[in-house]
């Protein structure tokens, strides 16, 4: 994204067009309002149609744009330019860092934009579509101080995932944020988070397991059957009961290749000696007891059958 594909009337009188070609410009669909009293270029919203990372970034960049104190995209902003995966996506609200003192004030909310007060040393900024944001790193932080333990839990498993971030950075950012609100729960999060969680389920399954009192279940494990022969990677499993348990982002398959694969493999697993245990996003939520029972459930059987280690 260009400087000129976002802007101001001012800017776009800086680039040499009049009032009057603005105003035909913007007839014509040529320039968007994004928002009050910034407008972009029809051609770089085409873009962003099929680029969520952009279309924030155009957000972000017209609310700068428009304020006395521009700032850095930090916290979700920041994590949605990234592309860092987030329990809660705050729909239309920019969220920016500005340096400590600024008159917006600190964690103040209007017309969709939370300004944070804060300290942003150099190494904890750099630019995603042209706009200056957090590193990942930073925004982990940030989020994971300011949020529940399983939002942060979800941008944190994110990063290590994605590769944005390694725990060692995770840590040392925290290190400068040492005395901040919050970061007693940031560094919890980081300490828990998992780069192999693939899935906003599979990290608040991992934070819900563990609220619920199971022993923590390793991830992403590829189980092989009595000929050694591989059978599935599976989300969740317990080495200990041979217990194994798989996140299900729809509710239920009814038919179709993916369910006839899905009960295929069940019945491999089931032949081969293992538990399964599926768990979708609506029973996580609704009754997470009733799940951590059925997995208790699962250990027990495993236990009364001579198979837990």
């Amino acid at each position: 994204m260009s400087k000129v594909d976002v802007g101001t009337v001012a800017t776009w009188r800086a680039a040499g067009i009049s009032t009057r070609q603005l105003h035909s410009l913007v007839s014509s669909g040529q320039l968007v309002k994004v928002r009050h009293g910034a407008y972009a270029t029809s051609s770089v919203l085409a873009r962003a149609a099929s680029d969520p990372g952009l279309r924030h970034a155009l957000e972000v960049a017209a609310t700068m744009a428009t304020r006395r104190h521009g700032g850095t995209a930090s916290h979700h902003s920041a994590a949605q330019l990234h592309g860092l995966r987030l329990l809660k996506q705050p729909p239309g609200t920019v969220t920016l860092t500005v340096p400590p003192g600024t008159r917006a004030g600190r964690y103040r909310q209007d017309a969709g934009v939370i300004c944070h007060a804060a300290e942003l040393p150099d190494q904890q900024v750099t630019k995603r579509y042209g706009v200056p944001v957090t590193t990942a790193a930073r925004t982990v932080a940030d989020i994971a101080r300011t949020t529940t333990f399983m939002e942060g839990v979800v941008v944190a498993d994110a990063a290590l995932y994605e590769r944005h971030a390694s725990k060692s950075e995770l840590r040392r950012v925290l290190a400068d944020c040492e005395r901040w609100p919050g970061t007693s729960r940031a560094r919890q999060v980081i300490d828990f988070a998992d780069g192999l969680a693939e899935s906003v389920l599979e990290s608040c399954a991992r934070v819900l397991f563990r609220d619920h009192g199971l022993p923590p279940p390793e991830l992403q494990v590829h189980i092989t059957g009595r000929d050694r022969t591989m059978i599935a990677r599976v989300d969740f499993f317990w080495r200990r009961y041979g217990v194994v348990a798989e996140t299900d982002g729809l509710l239920k398959y009814d038919s179709g290749e993916r369910a006839i694969a899905e009960r295929r493999r069940d019945r491999l697993l089931l032949e081969a000696g293992f538990e399964v245990v599926h768990v979708t996003w609506q029973e996580l939520f609704s009754d997470p007891a009733r799940v951590a029972g059925r997995i208790r459930e699962a250990f027990r059987r495993a236990e009364r059958l001579g198979l837990a280690q």
